[in-house]
């Protein structure tokens, strides 16, 4: 069996998922990977085949989505002519993990297109949402990678096609202890920003990991660190808390390995905004956003804020073998070893 395994590269969410599934894929058939994106800040161990440009938005510094680099960066030919290259009728099944190439090469060609990302079920019925809708934002969570069936992730089990985080075993198997200090990593603010903010707070140690910075920056009590993934993870693992974005990964990570956790949505990203709406519903606290309005918010994590209890067992094989056996062997009367 042949399968295509296509990945968003932005953000970390997606290629540490594929850490995990990558190698489960690989035990059930043969496996060619798409990554496509512009901002990626994580390699995967494998061959890629197919590394393309896609649709990526870029993150600001202000807190949000810099529409205005995304439009630029847009090569909307480009876009058309990978699409139409793409050649998806060579797979017996097309995995894809919120990534529109893919997605829209088979929906072109009328082929199934399994999606298997915690966006593709952000808008069920049964997730929590905001109070306030972004019909545009839903679009594009609707309409950005379209699939033909979703199997999806979520912090909690909201329904029976959503599952619980994958955890990559490099997260797994770290050592958890707290040395005091507290985690940020808040990709859409400059470092500038975070240091006038963070550093008010006198007596604490903040370990800021940045987008926008290739070296490391100290002032007074806030030390800022470039993009490293190891050394990421662990200040997590060794933090007394996490203050972070409302994307998928890292919030999920923080929660894994029982770190108090705080987030703050990116300004104009709605799958973010649903992402903090059902973290709330666990009982995670969301600050709106890194402004001294919303100190007390802030403040009160520092003081009174608590580990929230969640079991995130691995589940990867399970839910490897359920899209297999619904999708290819159920489908097509083949014997289940294929």
């Amino acid at each position: 069996m042949k399968i295509l395994y296509a990945i968003q590269g932005t953000g970390n969410g997606h290629l540490s998922r594929a850490m995990e599934i990558i190698p489960a894929l690989m035990k059930r058939g043969e496996v060619d990977l798409l990554l496509s994106g512009i901002q990626v800040d994580l390699s995967l161990p494998y061959l890629i085949k197919y590394r393309l440009n896609g649709l990526s938005f870029i993150f600001g510094k202000r807190g949000g989505v810099d529409f205005f680099r995304t439009y630029a960066k847009l090569n909307s030919r480009k876009v058309v002519r990978e699409i139409r290259a793409l050649p998806v009728e060579s797979y017996d099944l097309i995995i894809n993990d919120f990534e529109p190439i893919s997605a829209w090469a088979a929906y072109r060609k009328d082929l199934p297109c399994i999606a298997l990302s915690n966006q593709c079920v952000t808008l069920s019925p049964s997730v929590p949402k905001p109070k306030s809708r972004d019909m545009i934002g839903e679009l594009v969570l609707k309409y950005y990678a379209p699939s033909t069936a979703q199997y999806g992730f979520h912090f909690a089990r909201f329904d029976e096609n959503i599952y619980t985080p994958i955890i990559r075993k490099e997260v797994r198997e770290l050592q958890v202890t707290n040395k005091g200090h507290y985690t940020v990593y808040l990709p859409a603010y400059d470092d500038d920003r975070m240091i006038k903010h963070l550093s008010r707070f006198k007596g604490l140690q903040w370990e800021v990991f940045s987008k926008h910075n290739k070296k490391v920056k100290e002032e007074g009590n806030v030390k800022v660190y470039p993009i490293n993934g190891r050394a990421f993870l662990e200040s997590m693992a060794s933090s007394m808390g996490v203050l972070c974005a409302a994307g998928f990964a890292t919030a999920a990570e923080a929660l894994f390995l029982k770190k108090k956790l705080l987030v703050i949505p990116m300004k104009s990203q709605y799958e973010q905004h649903c992402n903090a709406a059902a973290l709330r519903s666990l009982g995670v606290p969301v600050m709106k956003s890194l402004k001294k309005k919303h100190y007390d918010r802030l403040e009160n994590w520092l003081l009174y804020g608590k580990v929230v209890e969640v079991d995130y067992p691995d589940l990867t094989e399970e839910i490897v073998d359920r899209i297999i056996t619904e999708q290819v062997v159920n489908k097509h009367q083949l014997p289940p070893h294929l």
